[in-house]
Order: structure tokens, then C-alpha cells, then sequence
């Protein structure tokens, strides 16, 4: 037995502000207090995290319009930061050496100064893809170092309800995205006043995670914790743990079937929750015609139930003492769920509140999955090795970020119509609009007026080559002629009132017609994708460890806690009496 190295995090001798704001680590478990205010902060970040990471999705279809993206230039910038993510997440397996506190704590100042200053200023697309891709970086280093604090702080039969309320992050994350803007939308009408109130949010964070976030010292964290009652002998462990020694050859320890299997399972199983993040709201307006403030109202619902029922299936999972058991219930609720949504894609005329209904019930299902799954993971880890809880969660990070870039990659590929409909869909809509409103107009020929779209698509020859002079007077006579015998001179002056409109009708028209017609069907396509990872994601359910029996699991439970008893006994006769 070997005291652990001042190197690996003993507190400091040094005291005042200096010490409280880098050197974070408690030498003794803390009180329930203590760990739950810790466990706040914690949720809290992560919460804030995924808010900023999510913030341009709620305006996705201005932010493209703003800076004249194509559709897949907006998908790459996705891409980009979930790769760069995947990355980080590896520089964040450090945390087993380093500390967790200082990560998170700091992450949150660079976020919330580049979403509130750097990315709403972006001068040009190529710096908002910069800036985006930096905010990822961070965001893949504290997907790692959050989750790591809160397995620190909830031993295992509580572990479930820990891990339900960390998935909280993305999901009330994603929430706070679609219940701003869909209140704030109608009045701060600017794309950037998202992103200020976000980071402005961040910066309020990041001070009380500054006052406020601890971390274990390692010779604590490094250790399996079952339940509260092992805090004597964790603390007892702690004074002789060989640290050292057990972070020797960290990656080679995580790197087998149970821990890598089990993470890309649960990445294929979350594409439709990405999907959901991203391209949820462009889905809903391009295709079914719901207005930005509309479609975010209906991803509320999304995130409000699936917020619910991570904590219930959490709290309901610690209960019984079982993982597996919800992660198959949630996945076959979820294929079905998702099959159900499919089906919607052919029919435009789907309602509000049918959507609601459809995808609350979804939601709920990915819940029931996720967060035992979350709990699951983590004992599955620290059978391995608990004092690389870290590096675990960094393969699991590495590998979720690779598969969401790699399927947002893809994403525009599978659908690609929906490039004409999001780059040219609104002004032609607008353009659309406009000359509906124009008055019918007598033509040649004809027994009463016709509608001025109708005559200029009738006769769109004719119509294309006019516009290729700025000015009436330009136009050769003997054109001008013709466009007179076959349209008259009433549908002529009032063509030329809406030649803007008439432009775009001209210029993209067609092809945002041609893509409304097989735009459905490559959305479905997408969604199977999506029912595939969540039918992956069943049989590697199997590999993970826990029972699935309630009664096996607490019988588990009772041998090892006789173990604990044993142990703390001989501890006692072990100690020296009190002078």
C-alpha cells in the first residue's frame, strides 16, 4: 500500500481566494447536503452546456438565410463540432488524472463569453463555423467531466436517479432552447438576441460553479461505492490506495466489448434524438408549413416529457434495483414510437397537437432507455477499473460524437431535396404569396380575367424571355409584339409590378416544387435509419453488467453490504484505542 502523490491532487498548503478558486478537492465524503448542492451545480452546467450547443437550432432557417448558407453548409458545421467533440472528449479522459471541477468551471466561462460575444458577431459564414466548432471542442471535454462528478458523488443503488437527473442536461437543455424562442421569437425578432440571452445565462452559471463546485480527492473517487453506508470505509481505503498503480495503462483497461459495445449501442440508439436537436424544427416547417414559433412550441413538448420521465425511470430503476429491464421496455417503446412518427411524413396535413402526442410518447420511451442506461454504463465501468470512471466516459464520448457527425454527415445525402426547400423554400413561399395577391387580369382570348400566376405559368416561355431585359423599352419589338397577341397589355403592366416575385417563381420555383413531392419519402428513409440504431441498440444490452431480476439484484446488494460489515469491523479492532 503507496500514499497517493502530491502530483495527483492532495490539497494544497496554500489558503484565501487562490485555493477556493483552482484547488477543489475534498479530502472527506461529504454530508447529503453538501452532495446534493455539488449534484445542483453539476445539473446545472449541464444544463447550460447543452442550451448553448443547441441555441441554433431553434433559428437554424434565419441563421442560413442570414449568412447565405446552403443547407449542407449548415449540416457540416454540425458535423465539424460533433467531430472536433469526439476529440475532446479523449483530452477529457485526463480528468482521472487532473481533476473534474476545474474542467467544468472554466468550460462554462469560454462557452457562455464565445455564445454571448463571438458567435452572434460573426462577421461572415466562415467564422460562425469557427466559433460553433470551438463551443463544441468545450462542450465534448465537459460531456465527459460532468457525468464523472456525479457517478463520484452517488453510489451505486442510487445511482440511476443521479444519472437521470445528469440526462437532464440535454434534454431541459434542448427545453430551454424551444420555450425562449418560441416566447422571445415573436418580439426580439434578431437570430443573435438567442444567443446573447444564452450566453448572458452561461456567465450566471459559471459564477456560482466558481463559488461553488467541489470534486473528490482521487484516493476517494477511485473506489466502488455501492451505498452510503461504505462512506467509513471509502475514507479508510483512501488513506492507503496505491493511485498510482491504477491509472497504469488507462485506455488498454477500458477497451473491451462490455464498455465500447454498450457506448456505440446507445449512439446509434440516439439518432433520432440528435436528429430531433438539429433538423426537428426545418423538418416541421419545410414539410408540414408550421411557422418557426409553431415548431418550436411542439419540440417543447418533446423535451418537457422527456425531462419527466428520465427522473421517473431513474428514481423507478434505483427502486427495484435493475437497469436492463427498462433499457429493453424503452428500445421497443421507441421502434414502435419512431414507426408511428414515420408514418406521419406522407400526410401535410398532420395537425399540431397529433405531433404532440406522437413524439411526447417517443420521448418517453427514449427516457425509460436512457437514463438506466447512463447508471448501467458506469457500473460497468467501474467493474473494470473505478478509478477510470473518466476514461470510460471519454471512450463513450469519443464514440457518441463520431456517430452523431457520422450520421449528420450522411443526413443530407438521405434527403437531399430538402437543400432547394431550406436555401430557397421561404422566398419562394413569400414570392408565392405576393403574386396570389395580385389582381386577375384580362387576357386575349379569354371570357373573364385569369389570376396573373396562372397566365405567367401558362405562357412561361414567353415570360423567361422577357425577363432578360431591364426595361420595357429594351425589349425587341418584334417580342414585345408577340407578348402582346398572346397575353394582352393589362397582364403585361401588371407583370411587370411583380417581376421581383415572378423572378424567384421563375429562378427556383420548380425545383422547390419537385422537392416537395419526394422530400417526404427521403425523411422516411431517414427515420428507418434511425429505427436501425434503435434496434441495435437491444442485443447489446446483453453485454452490459446488472441483473434482471429485481430479487437477484438485492440479494447482490445484501452479500456485498455483509462484505462491507466484515471489513469495517476489522477496521475497528484494527485501530488503536483513544488515549
Amino acid at each position: 500500500m503507496t500514499t497517493a502523490a502530491p502530483a495527483l491532487g492532495v490539497p494544497s498548503n496554500r489558503g484565501g481566494v487562490a485555493r477556493s478558486l483552482w484547488y477543489r478537492q475534498l479530502d472527506s465524503y461529504p454530508d447529503t447536503a453538501a452532495r446534493m448542492l455539488y449534484l445542483g451545480i453539476i445539473v446545472a452546467a449541464t444544463i447550460l452546456l447543452y442550451y448553448e450547443l443547441y441555441v441554433q437550432g431553434a433559428v437554424s432557417p434565419t441563421i442560413i438565410a442570414h449568412y447565405g448558407m446552403s443547407f449542407r453548409y449548415f449540416v457540416l458545421i454540425t458535423v465539424f463540432a460533433n467531430a472536433v467533440g469526439a476529440f475532446s472528449s479523449l483530452v477529457a479522459g485526463l480528468a482521472d488524472r487532473w481533476g473534474r471541477a476545474n474542467m467544468v468551471t472554466y468550460g462554462l466561462l469560454v462557452t457562455a463569453l464565445l455564445v454571448a460575444f463571438g458567435v452572434p458577431n460573426s462577421p461572415n459564414k466562415t467564422v460562425y463555423l469557427i466559433l460553433t466548432v470551438a463551443v463544441g471542442f468545450v462542450e465534448g471535454i465537459i460531456l465527459v467531466a460532468t457525468p464523472a462528478l456525479v457517478r463520484d458523488f452517488s453510489p451505486q443503488l442510487g445511482r440511476a436517479s443521479a444519472m437521470g437527473f445528469w440526462t437532464l442536461g440535454p434534454v431541459v437543455g434542448s427545453l430551454c432552447v424551444s420555450e425562449v424562442s418560441s416566447h422571445t421569437l415573436n418580439h426580439l425578432h434578431a437570430w443573435q438576441d438567442q444567443f446573447l440571452i444564452c450566453g448572458i445565462v452561461g456567465l450566471v452559471v459559471f459564477a456560482v460553479a466558481l463559488v461553488g463546485l467541489r470534486e473528490l480527492s482521487p484516493g476517494l473517487r477511485d473506489q466502488l461505492m455501492v451505498s452510503l453506508r461504505d462512506r467509513t470505509l471509502i475514507e479508510a481505503r483512501a488513506k492507503g490506495i496505491d493511485i498510482q498503480a491504477s491509472l497504469r495503462k488507462p485506455w488498454r483497461q477500458m477497451l473491451h466489448l462490455d464498455i465500447v459495445g454498450s457506448a456505440f449501442a446507445v449512439s446509434v440508439f440516439l439518432i433520432i434524438y440528435y436528429t430531433a436537436v438539429g433538423f426537428f424544427t426545418i423538418y416541421l416547417t419545410s414539410i408540414f408549413g408550421f411557422t418557426l414559433t409553431q415548431a418550436n412550441g411542439i419540440n417543447n413538448w418533446f423535451w418537457a416529457f422527456d425531462a419527466g420521465a428520465l427522473i421517473v425511470a431513474g428514481f423507478v430503476s434505483d427502486r427495484v434495483g435493475v437497469r436492463k429491464p427498462f433499457m429493453l421496455f424503452g428500445a421497443v417503446a421507441a421502434v414502435f414510437m419512431t414507426f408511428v412518427f414515420a408514418t406521419r411524413t406522407n400526410d401535410p396535413h398532420t395537425g399540431y397537437y397529433t405531433f404532440v402526442w406522437i413524439i411526447s410518447l417517443m420521448s418517453i420511451a427514449l427516457a425509460i432507455a436512457y437514463a438506466p442506461w447512463m447508471a448501467g454504463f458506469t457500473e460497468t465501468v467501474e467493474k473494470r477499473n473505478p478509478a477510470l470512471t473518466a476514461t470510460g466516459l471519454a471512450v463513450w464520448g469519443w464514440i457518441i460524437r463520431a456517430v452523431v457527425a457520422i450520421s449528420i454527415f450522411i443526413l443530407p445525402y438521405v434527403v437531399s431535396s430538402t437543400t432547394p426547400l431550406v436555401d430557397y423554400g421561404t422566398q419562394v413561399s413569400t414570392a408565392l404569396a405576393t403574386v396570389n395577391k395580385a389582381p386577375p387580369v384580362s387576357v386575349p382570348y379569354a371570357a373573364s380575367p385569369q389570376p396573373l400566376l396562372a397566365v405567367v405559368q401558362s405562357h412561361a416561355s414567353l415570360f423567361g424571355q422577357l425577363s432578360n431585359y431591364p426595361t420595357a423599352a429594351s425589349i425587341p419589338p418584334a417580342l414585345l409584339g408577340s407578348a402582346i397577341h398572346a397575353v394582352g397589355v393589362p397582364a403585361l403592366l401588371e407583370a411587370a409590378k411583380y417581376k421581383a416575385p415572378l423572378g424567384v417563381l421563375a429562378t427556383h420555383g420548380t425545383a422547390v416544387a419537385n422537392a416537395l413531392k419526394v422530400t417526404p419519402n427521403q425523411w422516411k428513409h431517414w427515420w428507418w435509419v434511425c429505427i436501425g440504431g434503435e434496434i441495435v441498440f437491444i442485443p447489446l444490452i446483453f453485454v452490459m453488467v446488472g441483473r434482471w431480476s429485481p430479487a437477484r439484484a438485492r440479494k447482490d446488494v445484501e452479500e456485498y453490504e455483509a462484505r462491507v460489515d466484515a471489513e469495517l469491523a476489522k477496521i475497528q479492532q484494527s485501530a488503536p484505542a483513544p488515549a
